[in-house]
């Protein structure tokens, strides 16, 4: 099982599913369409919860900074800080859902600057990828950098969730997502960057002036989300298990109050830096994450 996760300026997304016989893994693709009325459903499956860990396998070239942010960011999920809103009052949303309270760590790192698989990556490369770092209650990350061109990116996604069994073991979680500042910022790093399509309105000042890396954020958050709340396909979403709306996919290009399609809504502006953010992580850092359906309300909560 995968999902997928794009912006197109003036449109919202939901999921479409393609299954490969071949493999356990069930890859799921995204369309642009228009939102219908979201109800995400529990269909008595399994979720992740409790302890959380959070392997990385970072391939391609990042700067220590950018390695940093990405971490920062995983790390602020159960490290609250005292002005608000903060990354990890976006997270307790998921406390909604089956399972509960889900503590989330970071686990061990793996580098692969020399590209071991080359720089043109397929959904199986990301999986032996991922395999390197599975385990039990984990969910294993690819993060790809800019200069590495992964199947079907920018062209209908931005990152992939799923799970799939290697060896006879366990199925095991994974994710991806890529780094898309010189491939398809405006498809994968909106609303830090012109929009390929819609309303051509200017783009939101990204932290450290890194859309690549800001917009990894927003897709990193979407995934994770994703996956704690529906891993194996069982979890909670809309529509058929083919093509599901999750936790936050179901509420693509909502950022802030008053948002519509093409508008991310009101969000915080830093009065000195101009930079844009709706959340606030360790180390002062500013983050812009993604709307999460609440099951409390049934709808899209926002942070600001």
């Amino acid at each position: 099982m995968v999902s997928n996760y794009i912006i197109l300026a003036s449109f919202l997304i939901i999921i479409s599913t393609i299954v490969n016989p071949s493999s356990a893994t069930i890859p799921r693709r995204l369309a642009v369409v228009q939102t219908p009325a979201t109800i995400l459903t529990y269909h008595k499956g399994s979720v992740l919860h409790g302890n959380i860990t959070i392997n990385l396998l970072w391939y391609g070239k990042f700067s220590p900074l950018q390695k940093t942010t990405i971490v920062d960011f995983i790390k602020s999920f159960n490290n609250p800080v005292t002005a608000q809103p903060s990354v990890a009052s976006w997270w307790q949303t998921t406390k909604s859902y089956k399972g509960g309270l889900r503590r989330i760590q970071v686990g061990k790192q793996i580098f692969d600057d020399k590209y071991s698989l080359g720089k043109s990556l397929k959904d199986y490369h990301l999986i032996s990828l991922a395999s390197k770092s599975k385990g039990f209650n984990v969910i294993s990350v690819v993060l790809t950098s800019t200069d590495v061109f992964v199947e079907d990116f920018c062209m209908n996604r931005c990152g992939t969730h799923g799970s799939t069994r290697v060896n006879k073991g366990h199925n095991f979680a994974y994710a991806w997502v890529g780094n898309s500042a010189t491939q398809c910022p405006g498809q994968c790093a909106w609303p830090f960057a012109q929009p390929m399509f819609g309303p051509k309105m200017p783009p939101l000042v990204a932290p450290d002036g890194d859309i690549g890396v800001a917009g990894m954020i927003i897709n990193l958050a979407t995934v994770l989300a994703g996956t704690v709340t529906n891993p194996f396909d069982g979890g909670y979403y809309q529509g058929p298990a083919t093509a599901p709306l999750e936790a936050v996919t179901a509420c693509t290009g909502i950022f802030g109050s008053g948002s519509f399609p093409g508008y991310p809504g009101t969000v915080l502006t830093d009065k000195k830096t101009k930079v844009s953010y709706n959340a606030l992580g360790m180390n002062q850092r500013k983050y812009l994450l993604p709307a999460m359906w609440d099951p409390k309300t049934s709808t899209c909560k926002t942070l600001v």
